[in-house]
């Protein structure tokens, strides 16, 4: 009688190529996916390690009847504030909280364009907190060589220049997205029977460190995928412009954000208010009095280093989060009100763009967001070490076989 011979079913076309490429990307980029999966994890808490450990600077002594007080004009802060650094920057930028308990943070911040990396990159980026009623500076950050910008910094560029570093992180990302399908791939069984064990450990006969390595990878990595899909998606959205132009065509059916038209000052003729930062000030505070903080910049100039037409202020709606964005404009020798564009009248693609730094952090969804985002972190951390021990032990496998 012969014997019954129980050939194993070859994988199928799918799954044999998206072993192969879950395989060669792995090796590839994995030691990058590694490290920028470790400095992002590492960044999730930034505000909340941040706030305790500069608890003194971010909030104004408790002195009897101090809340009651008008701040001091902004020019008069900025002055102390230079006066107090002696820096060869002008001042970039303030940030005012409507919490009266907070101080106002003034922001020094300056690029070379001509760098190659991070270090030589930022010329400057210095915060300094000021008791706003009394003029006292709280305290003072050299930023540009604090923990979490350089951790940032690692996580958009590995410290190479910003505008083409994020293409060596943005090429490692895609190929991550690429790995994470063929992964689902080659996890999902074949019939519902086999299912039920693909979502657990199941380790009571198993002894072998190679087979609880090769379940972690497997199963946690299941686990993790779809949120390391969004966090990926929403990591290349900032350095590829035509994945931005994918999001902006399907939330709004264009391409391209509405271009914000910089309104030129029509007060020009006029002699230049030397209070026109506090106008600009007192008529956002009056207009978003339920939001959380706002930004003024203070040197006339934009992102790009060009002069500003008019001063542009930005209202954050919840501390801690970008989603939430007011628009203001206002004339930049009177103060008089030009632009405001609330957040609610946002297309739905310029509501996207200011939320998607918040999604890619977990902020966006609260503290519990950040929870689960750090954890999601870890996972993908591990991913590339155990993926790598589990091609290892294959290879050796292998290797005693001949």
């Amino acid at each position: 009688m012969r014997k019954k011979h129980h050939h194993k079913k070859k994988p199928s076309f799918i799954k044999k190529w998206s072993a192969k490429l879950h395989l060669w990307f792995g090796l590839s980029v994995g030691c990058i996916i590694f490290i920028v999966s470790l400095t992002g994890t590492m960044y999730v808490f930034k505000d909340e390690i941040q706030n305790q450990l500069r608890k003194d600077a971010v909030y104004v002594k408790t002195e009897p009847g101090i809340h009651q007080h008008q701040p001091l004009s902004i020019a008069v802060l900025k002055e102390k504030v230079s006066l107090e650094t002696r820096e060869e920057f002008p001042v970039s930028s303030v940030e005012i909280p409507l919490d009266r308990s907070k101080t106002y943070k003034f922001l020094y911040y300056e690029k070379d364009k001509q760098a190659w990396n991070y270090f030589d990159e930022v010329k400057i980026n210095k915060l300094v907190y000021v008791n706003p009623y009394t003029g006292q500076i709280r305290g003072i950050y050299n930023e540009k060589y604090d923990l979490f910008p350089i951790l940032k910094s690692i996580h958009w560029s590995l410290l190479l220049k910003a505008d083409w570093g994020k293409y060596v992180v943005g090429i490692p990302t895609v190929l991550f997205i690429i790995m994470l399908i063929t992964g689902i791939i080659l996890w999902w069984p074949k019939n519902k029977n086999a299912r039920k064990t693909r979502f657990g450990f199941d380790w009571k006969n198993v002894k072998t460190w190679k087979r609880k390595n090769y379940d972690l990878h497997n199963v946690l990595g299941f686990y993790v995928s779809f949120i390391a899909l969004l966090l990926s998606l929403s990591g290349i959205y900032f350095a590829y412009p035509w994945v931005k132009n994918a999001f902006n065509f399907t939330l709004s059916g264009s391409a391209e954000l509405p271009r914000e038209k910089e309104i030129k000052s029509p007060d020009s003729l006029l002699a230049k208010n030397s209070s026109v930062y506090d106008l600009a000030a007192r008529q956002t505070q009056a207009l978003y009095p339920g939001s959380s903080s706002f930004r003024i910049p203070l040197n006339g100039k934009n992102k790009k280093g060009k002069e500003l037409k008019n001063i542009p202020v930005t209202v954050y709606g919840e501390d801690g989060k970008f989603a939430v964005r007011n628009q203001l404009a206002f004339d930049k020798y009177s103060g008089k009100l030009l632009v405001n564009k609330p957040h609610q009248e946002l297309t739905a693609a310029e509501q996207y763009a200011h939320a998607n730094y918040d999604i890619h952090t977990g902020s966006y969804f609260g503290l519990i967001g950040k929870i689960i985002w750090f954890m999601a972190g870890l996972l993908c951390t591990s991913l590339p070490v155990t993926g790598f021990l589990v091609w290892w032990g294959k290879r050796k496998k292998q290797g005693k076989k001949i």
